[in-house]
């Protein structure tokens, strides 16, 4: 059973949404006869921490409700009543914190990030007869996107986890956050200039996945995250299930492309990089031109699919790499060309910052003039 409870998603024991209640705290009392102002109550907050999990805040507070300090009353000795302290949710980095109606408060995606929720009630003064108000309430949703330079996209048995575990010399860097038998798990490539790339190996995606079949949305919406996709394919194509049918490189790749574009276009505006594995099979080096050929006119080639699995756009890939995750064929190769399409983006981001802000500041001057 893959969904436990309407308020979160639990996979072994892996929490990546959590529905919280949240409350500001009420103001203080005024004080009428000596015009005395009641404090501000606090205001709750969702604050950016390392080494939480979500599965943390569930277990420690399992009634998940935080209500923050009400003011303090106005007094003879204090005419203004103190403010009521704050309440921190401490939450993982990668979190995007929305409303019961799915509308965004805010993304956590770095230590120290931080968003209001919900904001503490004003004091009574003399423009509210001296009475205060209540703290906002409301619900709230936590979900967990992983972050990641590069998003690995494949069926099962394309061979991700031994490609990731390839490409970053090491058993892959478990993320404190685990699946059962399905662990997206984060591995590091380091380079000799010591620059790491992270690159996120996800559960792996099935047909029908943006429909929420098998581990769907939840692979999906961690795809939304990473900068790059690194779309996985075996060169012999694969079968799932005996009942399922024999799928080649060629319609794998657009299946995959299918699925993320039912799920969300804009995904499809991501770099996407292929990677060809299992060259160590026979007959390898033929199939890998049979695929790159079919690639090259994909349009020629659509009637090998179902017709509604044919995606609108074809991806153009950066880079088509063929590897053997088993004998390390292609893996340095590949690592470069990782590298080169993430150096390029930041290159490109880089240069688009700075026509900002000589617009901007252009706009500046011309204004003074």
């Amino acid at each position: 059973n893959l969904f436990c409870g309407c308020t979160y998603m639990n996979y072994g024991n892996f929490v990546d949404n959590l529905r919280l209640y949240v409350r500001g705290g009420s103001g203080g009392m005024g004080l009428p006869r000596l015009g005395g102002q009641g404090g501000k109550g606090g205001d709750v907050w969702v604050v950016a921490t390392k080494n939480m999990t979500l599965k943390r805040i569930k277990d420690k507070f399992p009634q998940k409700r935080f209500v923050a300090d009400a003011g303090a009353n106005s007094g003879v000795r204090a005419l203004k009543g103190e403010r009521g302290a704050d309440k921190e949710i401490l939450a993982p980095v990668g979190i995007t914190v929305t409303t019961d109606e799915s509308r965004t408060l805010g993304d956590l995606n770095v230590e120290g990030d931080r968003v209001m929720v919900a904001k503490g009630g004003s004091g009574g003064s003399l423009y509210s007869a001296f009475q205060p108000s209540k703290g906002e309430a409301k619900h709230i949703r936590l979900d967990l996107k992983l972050i990641a330079d590069m998003g690995l996209v494949g069926f099962p048995n394309a061979g991700k986890s031994s490609l990731l575990t390839a490409l970053s010399n090491a058993t892959p860097q478990i993320a404190s956050y685990a699946f059962t038998t399905l662990k997206p798990e984060i591995g590091k490539l380091i380079y000799d200039d010591y620059k790491q790339i992270s690159v996120a190996d996800l559960p792996g995606l099935i047909e029908g996945a943006h429909m929420n079949k098998g581990m769907g949305h939840k692979f999906l919406k961690h795809v939304e995250r990473t900068k790059q996709l690194l779309f996985v394919v075996d060169v012999c194509g694969f079968q799932l299930a005996s009942k399922t049918p024999f799928r080649s490189a060629f319609e794998a790749v657009q299946l995959l492309t299918k699925e993320l574009e039912l799920y969300k276009e804009e995904l499809l505006s991501k770099p996407a990089l292929l990677v060809v594995n299992k060259m160590d099979l026979p007959d390898a080096e033929d199939k890998l031109a049979e695929l790159k050929e079919q690639l090259q006119n994909p349009e020629e080639f659509s009637d090998l699919l179902p017709e509604d699995m044919i995606p609108q756009n074809y991806l153009t890939f950066r880079h088509v790499v063929p590897v053997s995750a088993i004998t390390g064929f292609g893996i340095s190769h590949l690592k470069s060309c990782v590298r080169q399409s993430l150096d390029e983006d930041a290159a490109l981001e880089v240069k688009a910052t700075h026509r900002e802000k000589l617009q901007a500041l252009r706009k500046q001057s011309q204004g003074r003039a």
